[in-house]
């Protein structure tokens, strides 16, 4: 397994479709079968971006179970950390020793990552003596999927054993003191898709995950932040370190100058397209959370700066520019790390 790239497997889906044409894990093993019976495997066609599988927006608990035990058939890491990597910070998980990579495509009813700069694999390893999941690629709001399946990954890193979580980010900068290339520690977000009704919890709560009603006022563990700058300060990275506000947008399109004005004015200091419902869930299943946005670009709140105007392989080539920064600073941050 070590190493290893997995083809294609016959494993079939779990998920029950919104129509009620795929029947779930917990109904076929109730009427004898077993999990794999219960999974229907999408085929290519259907893993594009018209597929039936993005329409549908709720995972059962069983469902995301089947992913889980389909994953520990084909790794023998068992996580901790789950860490997702952002737009063009998929370099660490090269580095990860008992490597295991399993491409998206061909685990039971994940999505696939249709974004350049996001590989679409899930790594398992250890960084130290830390078992770890990685996701390179995340999905994105903006690519059809419905909110919750966006985040899904979360749960299924919950069901895996994970307590802890990284996510990294790519975000516009629009604090007056960020440079391109600064690393913003995030101490907090502004949940614009959810304060108008978009959350990744919408619909049944299911209490095995977490309770239907949480608080969200402490959502970036404060030790996991102390330990971010103790080790960005023992590496020698202070100079790119910041700490502020994050929020998503849905894309795929940047911000106008109006808008950035009004985040800006709303106490926004990054902005970018990912992570905010991510910590949610996270935070809903109970799992200790860091997150760090890496500044790619500068947003103008200025009509006579217009001609700067962000573009995705900005985005990427930053990202791949800082890759060793944030590789070093995320492996270290995980080495250090007291899993309790």
């Amino acid at each position: 397994m070590n190493g290893s790239t997995l083809s294609h497997s016959p494993v079939k889906n779990a998920v029950t479709s919104c129509n009620g044409a795929a029947s779930s894990c917990s109904t076929a093993m109730m009427n004898g079968g077993s999990v794999n019976d219960a999974i229907v495997k999408p085929t290519t066609t259907e893993i594009n971006h018209k597929d039936k599988y993005m329409e549908c927006p709720f995972y059962s608990y069983e469902a995301l179970d089947a992913i889980a035990k389909y994953l520990r058939t084909k790794t023998n890491i068992r996580p901790k950390v789950g860490i997702i990597f952002g737009s063009g910070l998929n370099d660490l998980a090269s580095s990860l020793k008992d490597a295991d990579v399993i491409p998206y495509d061909t685990i039971p009813n994940f999505p696939v990552s249709t974004v350049a700069g996001h590989a679409g694999e899930l790594v398992f390893g250890r960084i130290g003596e830390i078992s770890v999941m990685c996701m390179k690629g995340r999905f994105h709001y903006y690519e059809g999927y419905p909110i919750s399946k966006c985040s899904m990954p979360i749960r299924v890193m919950k069901l895996m054993g994970c307590t802890h979580l990284i996510a990294t980010n790519a975000a516009g900068g629009l604090h007056d003191d960020f440079k391109v290339g600064d690393i913003m520690f995030i101490n907090d977000h502004i949940n614009l898709m959810g304060i108008t009704g978009t959350s990744p919890l919408q619909g049944p709560n299911d209490p095995r995950f977490g309770q239907r009603f949480f608080p969200m006022a402490k959502a970036y563990d404060k030790n996991m932040l102390k330990l971010a700058r103790e080790v960005a300060r023992d590496i020698g990275i202070m100079k790119h370190i910041k700490q502020g506000v994050y929020t998503c947008l849905g894309g795929p399109n940047y911000e106008t100058v109006a808008e950035l004005r009004m985040l800006k004015t709303i106490g926004v200091d990054a902005v970018g397209m990912s992570t905010v419902h991510e910590v949610v869930t996270a935070v809903h299943c109970e799992m200790k959370v860091f997150a760090f946005s890496l500044i790619t670009n500068l947003c103008s709140t200025s009509y006579d700066d217009s001609d700067e105007e962000a573009n995705h392989d900005e985005v990427v080539m930053v990202g791949r520019q800082m890759e060793g920064t944030c590789r070093d600073f995320v492996s270290e941050f995980v080495r250090r790390l007291q899993l309790d």
